[in-house]
């Protein structure tokens, strides 16, 4: 058989597999309004777990024992529906709508007010952390160690309102004050809001006027079930997007941990600053504590089976009459990898490109260009294939004009064959021979698009990553490119023009071989009818760019007879 032709093929499957490993399944957002209140109200009580599993101290995690859980309320003091209501507050900033929790002072919901939750209920935001019967995912911190107020049950705070708001371009503080226990010890847990931001301050002010100095270690952690994030495709087609957590080491800017990986083997271990963070499609939550110091990172997995990642920092003291300030910040909305990389080294790895992101990083630069100055994402889309197809325009052409040669060639090759089909050492001497003569390269229509390959599955990974196309509209019946053409235009187009690139290539000369690539074409039209509009738009614009070139190859090659 044919080498060119089992590369060919091979180069095919490859692509094949590489973009179903990678494929993120998008699903058409839901059409049914939700209810605003979703996001929890304060009439509304709060199922409060009693497995939090908040860490001990910084100093039992480097010792390497285990950490025990702290329940949230003590048994001898069941929580009432009335108990309850009294203790969420909610924040209204110009990006966010959160719920804060009085009883540790947790962030118990949280919705982005700048993403809606569907293209037909624009008023209703998406909401990101929640805290109820269909998931629990929440942001916690607090104090722990020999003086934590949150040892033996979560601290209880006071704040003066239940609703606060922002006023427009102005920093927002919300301060909740610890009811204390009469040792003199007062606690203040400040929230500061910042305008246009997703960035959260969260502060400890503490003041002792007891006789005895203070001590107690901060933690924060993320909290979250094994369930689907919102809007997950579940037909069944294509991988999940990567639901887990992540951080960065000194020594590996970017590690990432499955929930599977969290149960298997636990991550503890000191590092210099940093952040740790949870991520799903789209979005991203991260605790960034104080960069000049270190802190003692983990992940693990409760018996209630929740997900914890999080950190302690080191043990803080306060000498009588003395006061003190500390604490971490905490990032919770969309993968905008210009804001991540501000807030903290690294943190825009998040936005994961998978090991082409070198490659990748660039090409969504030239996008964000692009759309700046045509406003629409999909034109974006094209213009961009464009200038990727005319950079490898020379790479393309010589792959085109070998396959223009070979099936010129093509009789000439059958005859060799049918001549010589009884010894194979003899066929191949004649086709190289006759390669020689023709000036073939067999190599020469595969390598081009091997060395083309690394590029087009990195844009696909910055179509597929990038928030900037959730609920983007293009034109006519296509007003989201994050989810599939409702209507299946643009994958039949994609996959017709890969039926007529077919025609314009020599016809492989093993029958099965040839079969199997006439089936190539319907094989990716049934894929890619759920993958998202703008990477199929994608796609149909390389294939009509690519079969014009080799058509006009085709034609000049023929035409020298």
């Amino acid at each position: 058989m044919d080498i060119k032709r089992y590369l060919l093929l091979a180069a095919s499957a490859v692509l094949a597999v590489m973009l179903l490993s990678e494929w993120t399944s998008f699903k058409s957002e839901r059409a049914v309004n939700i209810p605003r209140d979703r996001i929890a109200d304060v009439n509304t009580p709060t199922q409060i777990s009693n497995d939090t599993n908040l860490p001990l101290s910084m100093e039992d995690q480097v010792l390497g024992e285990d950490i025990p859980s702290v329940s949230v309320i003590s048994s001898d003091n069941p929580v009432t529906v009335a108990d309850t209501v009294q203790h969420h507050i909610r924040v209204t900033t110009d990006t966010l709508e959160l719920v804060i929790d009085l009883h540790g002072g947790d962030i118990i919901e949280l919705a982005l007010r700048k993403f809606p939750e569907a293209i037909v209920s624009p008023d209703i935001p998406f909401v990101f952390l929640e805290q109820n019967a269909t998931r629990t995912y929440v942001a916690q911190s607090g104090l722990v160690g020999p003086d934590g107020i949150d040892n033996d049950g979560r601290a209880r705070y006071q704040a003066i309102a239940t609703e606060f708001s922002q006023t427009p371009g102005q920093t927002l503080q919300v301060n909740l004050n610890w009811i204390g226990d009469g040792s003199g010890v007062r606690v203040s847990k400040q929230f500061t809001f910042t305008p246009d931001s997703y960035l959260v301050g969260i502060n400890y002010q503490v003041d002792n006027n007891s006789q005895f100095a203070w001590q107690a270690v901060p933690f924060a952690q993320l909290k979250r079930d094994n369930s689907a994030p919102p809007n997950a495709d579940s037909s069944g087609f294509g991988l999940q997007p990567f639901l887990g957590a992540a951080l960065t080491q000194p020594d590996e800017r970017f590690t990432k941990f499955t929930f599977e990986d969290i149960a298997e083997e636990p991550f503890k271990k000191t590092l210099p600053g940093g952040w740790i963070a949870l991520m799903q499609h789209y979005f991203v939550s991260a605790w960034i504590p104080d960069p000049e110091q270190s802190h003692n990172y983990s992940t693990r997995q409760t018996s209630s089976g929740f997900n914890i990642v999080g950190f302690t920092s080191p043990s803080v003291t306060v000498n009588p009459g003395e006061s003190a300030q500390f604490g971490a910040n905490i990032y919770a909305g969309p993968k905008d990898q210009y804001s991540l990389a501000e807030i903290s080294p690294h943190l825009d790895l998040t936005v994961d490109y998978g090991w082409l992101w070198w490659i990748a990083q660039p090409l969504f630069w030239l996008l964000t260009q692009i759309q700046s100055v045509v406003v629409n994402w999909g034109v974006a889309i094209i213009l961009l294939t464009v200038l990727v197809k005319a950079a490898f325009f020379r790479l393309s052409a010589a792959s085109y004009r070998s396959m223009a040669k070979m099936r010129k060639a093509q009789p000439k090759m059958q005859s060799i064959r049918e001549q010589y089909s009884d010894d194979k050492q003899k066929q191949s001497q004649a086709m190289m021979a006759l390669y020689k003569k023709e000036k073939i390269n067999p190599m020469g229509g595969c390598l081009p698009i091997l060395i083309q390959m690394p590029v087009f599955i990195a844009l696909y990974w910055v179509l597929m990553e990038s928030v900037e196309l959730r609920q983007a509209p293009f034109a006519l019946w296509i007003n989201d490119l994050s989810v599939m053409d409702p209507y299946f235009v643009l994958p039949l187009l994609m996959g017709a023009s890969m039926f007529f690139m077919q025609k314009l290539n020599p016809p492989p000369p093993d029958p099965m071989q040839a079969k199997i690539m006439q089936w190539l074409p319907v094989m990716f039209t049934f894929f890619f009818l759920w993958f998202p509009a703008g990477l199929v738009l994608y796609w149909v614009c390389n294939n009509l760019l690519s079969m014009t070139q080799q058509w006009i190859i085709t034609r000049r090659i023929d035409a020298q007879g």
